[in-house]
């Protein structure tokens, strides 16, 4: 099969399950793929989108670019004392790699549990859940330089990791393709178990003393129990980032709306709950049309079955608008739109 193909339906290489059309598609298993692909004159003179797991994009019309899905595989790992150094391929699904590192005792990625999506993608979007980020556990990762076709490698200090960003969502964007990241753990566990039910649910399973297999299988229960299966209904996990506003905006919400879910954050800032706010809104298991919210998780943006990417946007849009005007609060999306 050719490296490059053409007029490649997308619908299976994106988590709402949109059905369009990729122009061009080459979907790369090493770097020699990647200097293959990018030898093309398509790659140089056409629009371009790298493609990891698809589960943080809404298409909301056809691809008239390349789409490069990154499937580089492969997982190892090198010990010195209790720290581990693990080392994962661009295109290794997410939580494939938290329960290699579970199932080996390797700690620090627990509670990052089946987050949608691929290894090259998580320092991009430095993806975090249950009160653990991405950043917390990083190395350095190595990435294909698109101008130049050479291999660089980025540490901590260069991806300037914040709340759901990147070097690569900045200044960088669309000028690198991940292809390994190396994360440094432990073999000596630091459990977080304080952040949203982890510990009644610990306590509810009668665990005293946790592993990281036990915060791992809590919070996999919690996120199935309030997040839709990709597979059963499209979905892109939380559509929206939670809102981090300044403390003197959050005095003035919280008079008016004493019970907003609240968490303080660094520079004496507060990070607001998305999804609380946008259940107040009345939008929580709202259908309209064939998209809505997911019943159990008004974050959750939801694909009935047959929505375009437009509608989907259409109905962000409109959650948007209506959250700002109860609460004077912007909500931003985390999902990539195209």
């Amino acid at each position: 099969m050719p490296i490059l193909q053409e007029n490649i339906s997308l619908k299976n290489y994106n988590t709402f399950g949109i059905d369009v059309n990729a122009k061009y598609f080459a979907e790369i298993k090493s770097i020699a793929d990647l200097k293959e692909v990018f030898s093309h004159s398509i790659a140089k003179e056409k629009q371009l989108l790298i493609l990891g797991g698809g589960s943080n994009m809404l298409f909301t019309k056809d691809f008239d670019g390349l789409v490069v899905k990154v499937s580089i595989p492969g997982i190892s790992f090198t010990t010195q004392g209790d720290d581990v150094m693990v080392t994962a391929g661009g295109g290794i699904v997410w939580n494939d790699l938290v329960n290699y590192c579970v199932d080996n005792g390797f700690a620090g990625i627990e509670n990052l549990s089946l987050i949608p999506g691929t290894v090259g993608a998580s320092p991009i979007q430095n993806i975090g859940a249950y009160g653990v980020e991405l950043k917390d556990v990083f190395h350095s990762c190595q990435a294909f330089e698109i101008a130049s076709g050479e291999i660089r490698t980025f540490t901590y200090a260069d991806c300037k990791f914040d709340y759901r960003d990147s070097v690569f969502k900045n200044e960088l964007k669309g000028k690198y393709i991940i292809t390994s990241v190396v994360f440094h753990l432990s073999n000596k566990a630091n459990l977080q178990t304080h952040y949203g039910a982890i510990t009644t649910e610990l306590e509810n399973r009668n665990i005293i003393e946790p592993t990281i297999a036990d915060v791992s299988k809590v919070v996999s229960h919690i996120r199935v129990s309030k997040l839709p299966d990709p597979k059963t209904i499209g979905n892109a996990g939380s559509f929206f980032k939670n809102p981090v506003i300044e403390k003197a905006a959050f005095d003035e919400l919280i008079k008016k709306f004493p019970e907003v879910v609240n968490y303080p954050v660094a520079n004496g800032k507060v990070k607001l709950a998305a999804g609380w706010l946008i259940e107040q809104c009345g939008f929580k298991g709202k259908v309209v049309g064939e998209t809505g919210t997911w019943k159990n998780q008004a974050l959750v943006l939801v694909n009935h079955g047959h929505a375009s990417g437009q509608e989907v946007y259409n109905f962000s849009e409109q959650i948007i608008k209506t959250v700002y005007t109860k609460f004077n609060v912007q909500l931003e999306r985390e999902v990539n739109i195209l």
